[in-house]
């Protein structure tokens, strides 16, 4: 397993994407958000993505020169159209917008219609930390997941994330999929030729399984809880919250129409909507109390759930975020793990390209 440095695998992913169009700029705001997802410890969404991400522009549906625009807007509120470029530029951009609103009103919400898949969505809800805000991104994503008591697939795995400033302690930041598990996580255990864990699929009888192919046998994905007794009720009403808001609210497309990611798969017929949706919100805190206040009185809250007793086992409680910032930590200094397979995916796009490779 080859190890590379941040800067390095952001180099990289940059002169990919300008290879292939991108300007500099939106290279640079593409490549620093997907090299995020490694450094943070979530490899199923960073440069593992990456020769999906150039199936898509192969295939034309990405566009690398995209005109975003605001196509719908209230003092508090708007909806950008992201001319199907990458969702790597389209989401930064919209956060953007959420924040500048937010400044002004208090609070700024933005829906995304005709985006591509985004990344994590912690990153750009963290965008809003350095602001005194709270910041909030969610996406739908391809029909993958089933909902409770279903047999069709008709969700994605439609993440939500939160990021929430504190004082002297770290943030704050919630990053899931409301299903049990992410796509990607089942295309690791593919590379392992791994089990899943019980919970995460059904097959395409809608019976439980743990084959991590089981997408390309026309299973699918569970919700969060797997099943009715341990709530996946709830997870399959996250992942509808999430869909609504997303694209409903933009005129993305929805539900089973929202177009898969990987580029061999047909588009939906009869899509109600231009590609995939996204939201975001930015949260002043000063337009609900003073900031400090807020953040002394986030320091409190962390330092006291940290302080919970744990549970035989475990040596701690952890706080959301905490597993994903010790990782980055740790991967700063002594590099970011390529698995083997992910990194000759990279030497075979450099190759094909003609750049200069990690």
């Amino acid at each position: 397993m080859a190890v590379h440095s941040f800067e390095s695998l952001t180099g990289f992913v940059q002169r990919v994407l300008e290879a292939i169009g991108c300007s500099t700029a939106d290279a640079q705001t593409a490549a620093h958000a997907l090299v995020s997802a490694d450094l943070r410890g979530i490899d199923s969404h960073g440069v593992a993505r990456l020769q999906g991400y150039l199936r898509l522009k192969e295939a034309g549906r990405v566009n690398v020169t995209p005109h975003l625009q605001i196509v719908h807007e209230s003092p508090s509120t708007a909806v950008v159209d992201g001319d199907a470029g990458l969702g790597l530029v389209v989401a930064p951009y919209a956060m953007r917008v959420a924040i500048e609103k937010a400044r002004t009103c208090g609070t700024g919400w933005v829906s995304v219609r005709n985006s591509n898949h985004f990344g994590i969505a912690g990153y750009h809800a963290m965008m809003a930390l350095p602001e005194d805000m709270i910041g909030i991104a969610m996406t739908n994503a391809s029909a993958l997941v089933a909902p409770t008591f279903s047999k069709e697939k008709m969700l994605g795995t439609n993440p939500i994330a939160v990021a929430i400033p504190a004082g002297v302690q770290p943030p704050f930041v919630a990053d899931f999929a409301t299903t049990t598990a992410a796509n990607g996580k089942l295309e690791l255990l593919q590379q392992k030729n791994s089990p899943t864990p019980d919970g995460w699929v059904q097959d395409v009888e809608g019976q439980p399984s743990t084959d991590a192919h089981i997408l390309k046998k026309q299973g699918a994905l569970l919700p969060l809880g797997g099943d009715r007794e341990h709530g996946s009720h709830k997870g399959y009403a996250l992942g509808s919250i999430v869909d609504i808001f997303s694209a409903v609210f933009s005129g993305a497309s929805y539900g089973p129409w929202a177009p898969p990611f990987p580029a061999y798969i047909a588009m939906p017929e009869n899509m109600p909507g231009k590609g995939l949706g996204h939201f975001f919100g930015a949260m002043r805190i000063d337009a609900f109390r003073p900031a400090e206040e807020f953040k002394g009185h986030m320091d409190n809250w962390i330092e006291r759930f940290r302080a919970a007793t744990p549970a035989p086992g475990y040596d701690r409680v952890l706080i959301p975020g905490d597993p994903e910032r010790e990782t980055a930590a740790l991967r700063s200094v002594q590099g970011i793990p390529i698995h083997v397979a992910v990194e000759k995916d990279l030497a075979e796009i450099a190759e094909r390209l003609g750049i200069v490779g990690l």
